[in-house]
């Protein structure tokens, strides 16, 4: 074994491979490949082979896209078959709410570039003639899907990587990976020490274990998967023989299994509930190969719906049960790029439809690693999108939910159940007491939206389909039900509304403890992060200013309210999602001799927004502060005392009202949270939720990461021009920003009002035409309740992006006029902020 390497990857299934491919592909031919068995021996070998196309995840969709299309001309590069089968895949839909999700899917698919058919029962079944039709609303088909050989692809993959010089040692067993003086990785093997440059975990089942060498809990816990091949049935023998083309891969998504044909039989795969974890410790270190018992009594349910749609499966006996383990995360889609706390430590894992994504993966990741960047926007797959929060007992629990889960409709409101209740601000319990219907993020509880005392829907309202996924409702125990999912607009539209026009009106009170928080101080922290930055940093104390971090190529990473809050310290906000994400790269580009110095802070301080009219009035009632807008100006913070208690409070919100950020420490806020309705209940204050919010920052163009903001557009064609320091000479992605603002901006974002909606808005990820062409995507959508206007923010082309300018939208297959109008439609002039 050779002693050291550009790139070592740890795993021999088809991810690891692929990625080594694509490393040797883009010219890294010092690559080497370590596997502690031999190549596919752990997931790889017993997958079924499915490439379904079907994602709602933009990411996740581009993965499987590039698979599709990529995994067929390894024949010609490797002359070695891959095995694949071009057979389509035909989903099905038996009730309203799935045939809305593939309207909505065909818009994400759309953007992306992947052809979609519409399938009447009636073409269903010529295409499926063992299919029964009965209770089909409708189906769609991808023509360019079908399934692969694992193993055949993996050793295609193999060959093709050796061709370009990378090396690959088998029976091989990483036992230490460590961090040489000189930043260069160590991995210890049982065959000998290779030093290397970047290292990437592609390890399946043993990605804790692999994680683990290096000091980081991997979101990844496997989840037991049980496929059946039936024997042969005469009547697809009788079709083989006929010369009659194989049926496509079938899947009742209502019934939460996929089929096809195998080998003149049948082969199914049920997605079941109570299919457990494993390998929660990961497997031991003699695993080759390895499966489980089988548990077909889990399966019985499954199994007789797929008699009923297709009865030949009942008609003849099973062959084999296979029950192995699939890696999954807490949100059921895998984990690809940059360790947190790590430089040039990579992970590749978590994949549940790992065959599908290996080759998209190992794609993007080699541009990672390369080029320094990915081509197209991966937060949706980024290992840093959990946070600390996602221990064993959290993943147990949140992965075997996303295993059960993988066939439900996945309502873009959907809120699931398991795992909650974990990450809470103190004032969670008296905003719930309010009515507060709560939804997650990063692990923490938020109020979603307000319900009046007493509301609750009943079984009727609800009107839950019979089929065996019919789970349209968040279901907390001992709570009534007052939430039904939707594509539509759904029941909780009007009390949305009714919180916008409270705040509009009077003042509202929002939780956002989520917010990431942090604080950057030194003598050194002024002059990087104004390197860092795109925006000028706040040169005077109690001065706020928002500021983008960039990538090399000028696109938008992420964004920071910046609040310089005392001499050499800067206090740093950041959209709670992205947390990890976010101070990862902070701390990654932080100079390292000790001028500059970071303290996490997201969950010592919390955040009350306090916005509306009458705020002031509010705030007034237990403040000495002036808080007149000539003392206390539109971006500035000030240390305020509330009551008795010491806040720094921030003229800044998301919503264009007049309002402050109260960020405080987090044991007050019960305190602050009490004095504040009391001071509010003759001005009308009420609490509104991040539906509210989302709604109202729509009508002011308000942009969020990954939506309008995204490493695919540079900063210029989100529209970010007046945060981009002018008289700034440098900040990281300066140059590469200019030089294609320059050259030519190819996109704009734009506001457009969507007409003639009457229940279903736009929601981000619609495609939008122009002239019958398509042309552009919508990016974030919905009602604007201070606008009386169907909302949409959209990228596209800057030559058709005139004022007024005409376009259409399709939502949920129903195409719809749109307009160009003016960024900020409510309050254009900012009068109410300011005010």
């Amino acid at each position: 074994m050779k002693s050291s390497a550009r790139v070592v990857v740890i795993g021999g299934g088809v991810v690891g491979i692929s990625t080594l491919y694509h490393l040797a592909r883009m010219g890294w031919s010092d690559v080497v490949l370590i596997e502690r068995k031999e190549l596919t021996s752990g997931s790889t070998w017993h997958a079924a082979g499915l490439l379904p196309l079907f994602n709602l995840s933009y990411a996740v969709g581009q993965l499987h896209k590039y698979s599709v299309g990529f995994y067929p001309t390894l024949e010609a590069e490797t002359e070695l078959n891959v095995g694949f089968s071009n057979v389509s895949n035909i989903r099905l839909a038996r009730t309203p709410d799935r045939m809305d999700e593939f309207h909505y899917y065909a818009g994400v698919a759309k953007t992306i570039g992947v052809e979609v058919n519409f399938l009447t029962p009636g073409e269903l079944a010529e295409i499926w003639p063992l299919c029964n039709t009965d209770g089909i609303l409708g189906a769609i088909q991808h023509p360019a899907d079908g399934y692969i050989q694992p193993a055949d692809l993996s050793q295609a993959l193999a060959k093709g990587a050796r061709k370009r010089g990378a090396e690959i040692y088998r029976n091989t067993a990483v036992t230490a990976i460590s961090r040489k003086p000189n930043g260069e990785w160590l991995v210890t093997t049982d065959m000998g020490e290779i030093s290397c440059e970047h290292v990437v975990s592609a390890t399946g089942n043993f990605a804790r274990q692999t994680g683990a060498m290096v000091g980081l809990d991997v979101p990844v816990i496997p989840v037991e998967h049980q496929y059946i091949v039936t024997e042969q049935h005469p009547a697809i023998m009788e079709r083989r023989a006929k010369g009659l083309p194989e049926m496509g891969v079938l899947r009742e998504s209502d019934s939460s299994w996929y089929m096809r044909e195998e080998a003149g039989g049948l082969l199914l795969g049920p997605y079941e509930l109570g299919a457990p974890a494993c390998y929660v410790d990961g497997p031991s270190a003699n695993s080759e190969y390895e499966l489980f018992p089988d548990a077909l009594e889990r399966l019985e349910p499954y199994i007789m719906t797929a008699i009923e749609r297709v009865p030949a499966f009942g008609e003849v006996g099973i062959k084999r049960v296979y029950n192995g383990a699939i890696a999954y995360t807490p949100d059921g889609s895998p984990i690809v790029g940059p360790a947190w706390g790590h430089k040039n430590f990579w992970l590749n894992e978590g994949h549940s439809f790992g065959v599908t994504a290996a080759g998209g993966a190992g794609w993007q990741l080699a541009h990672w690693i390369v080029e320094g960047e990915p081509t197209i926007d991966m937060m949706g797959v980024d290992p840093r999108r959990f946070g600390d929060y996602a221990g064993r007992g959290f993943l147990i629990e949140k992965n075997e939910e996303a295993y059960a889960k993988v066939f439900t409709v996945h309502y873009p409101d959907e809120e699931r159940e398991a795992a909650r209740g974990l990450r809470r601000s103190p004032c969670y319990d008296r905003m719930k007491a309010r009515g507060a219907v709560f939804g997650t993020v990063f692990g923490w509880e938020r109020p979603n939206w307000f319900a009046p005392e007493g509301y609750a829907l009943g079984e009727d309202e609800l009107a839950r389909p019979d089929v065996l996924l019919n789970h349209n409702h968040p279901d907390v125990a001992g709570e009534p039900v007052r939430e039904k999912w939707s594509f539509r607009r759904s029941n909780y539209f009007e009390h949305v509304g009714n919180e916008c026009r409270n705040v509009t009106d009077n003042a509202g009170l929002l939780d956002m403890t989520a917010f990431a928080k942090c604080r950057i101080a030194g003598p050194g922290a002024e002059a990087w992060l104004d390197g860092l930055l795109t925006n000028a940093v706040p040169k005077k104390v109690g001065r706020v200013t928002l500021s983008y971090l960039l990538t090399s190529r000028g696109g938008v990473r992420s964004e920071f309210t910046v609040y310089k809050e005392a001499p050499e310290s800067y206090y740093l906000v950041s959209a709670g999602a992205y947390e990890r994400h976010d101070h990862d790269y902070l701390k990654k580009a932080m100079p390292r001799d000790g001028s500059v110095e970071f303290e996490r802070l997201t969950t010592s301080l919390g955040v009350l927004v306090l916005a509306g009219p009458k705020s002031r009035d509010i705030l007034a009632k237990l403040t000495d502060a002036d808080l007149g807008s000539a003392a206390f100006p539109w971006l500035t913070g000030k240390s305020i005392s509330v009551g008795i208690a010491k806040v720094e409070a921030l003229r800044v919100n998301f919503v264009g009202e007049l309002g402050w950020e109260i960020h405080h420490p987090i044991e007050m806020q019960n305190y602050i949270f009490d004095r504040l309705f009391e001071a509010g209940a003759e001005f009308g204050l009420k609490p509104f939720g991040i539906k509210a919010m989302d709604s109202m920052r729509l009508e002011k163009g308000y942009k969020l990461i990954p939506r309008e903001l995204s490493i695919e557009y540079s900063a210029y064609e989100s529209g970010l021009d007046r945060f981009i320091g002018s008289k700034k000479e440098a900040f990281f992605g300066r140059d590469a920003l200019i030089a294609a603002h320059e050259a030519g901006d190819r996109w704009k974002l734009v506001t457009m009002e969507v007409h003639g909606v009457t229940d279903a808005d736009a929601r981000g990820s619609e495609a939008v035409y122009h002239g019958g062409e398509l042309v552009g995507r919508a990016t974030s959508g919905g009602y604007g309740w201070r606008t009386g206007k169907s909302l949409a923010i959209a990228m596209v082309p800057l030559a058709l992006a005139d004022m007024g300018a005409r376009f259409e939208i399709s939502i949920l297959g129903t195409n719809h006029a749109v307009t160009i109008i003016a960024d900020s439609p409510f309050d254009p002039d900012n009068e109410r902020l300011r005010g």
